[in-house]
């Protein structure tokens, strides 16, 4: 069974080839922050499979629990700059229409608070 039918998301079409080499230079060079959560995420350690830097429709979540319909983005400085605020809405908005629910942490979160941003993540999987 195909993997979009089976958990009923778009993915991408023409650019699937391009994002999926990108998505394979970003988990082979995660962020600080994103290697830090990923250390909690992995091997279902939440309670979740996670999948890290997966190709869904057009975008490359940072994580995403297809089963959980849980995608969790860690934005570093940049998204909060020029138009990237409004592109974060946006892509939220796709991922949403798709009927995930999405977690954003900023780099500081992760690396400066990790117990809040696994209590966050925790409620949302166990559905507090």
């Amino acid at each position: 069974m195909h993997e979009e039918m089976r958990y009923k998301y778009q993915t991408a079409t023409s650019n699937y080839t391009l994002l999926e080499e990108f998505a394979r230079e970003n988990r082979n060079n995660p962020t600080e922050a994103e290697r830090a959560l990923w250390e909690y995420l992995r091997g279902g350690r939440m309670g979740a499979h996670f999948r890290r830097q997966h190709v869904m429709m057009d975008y490359i979540p940072d994580f995403v629990s297809l089963a959980e319909k849980l995608v969790i983005e860690v934005d570093g400085g940049y998204h909060h700059e020029g138009e990237q605020p409004q592109l974060d809405v946006e892509r939220t908005a796709e991922f949403v229409k798709q009927g995930f629910k999405v977690l954003r942490f900023s780099n500081e979160e992760v690396l400066c608070n990790i117990d809040n941003v696994l209590e966050t993540i925790r409620k949302e999987i166990q559905h507090e």
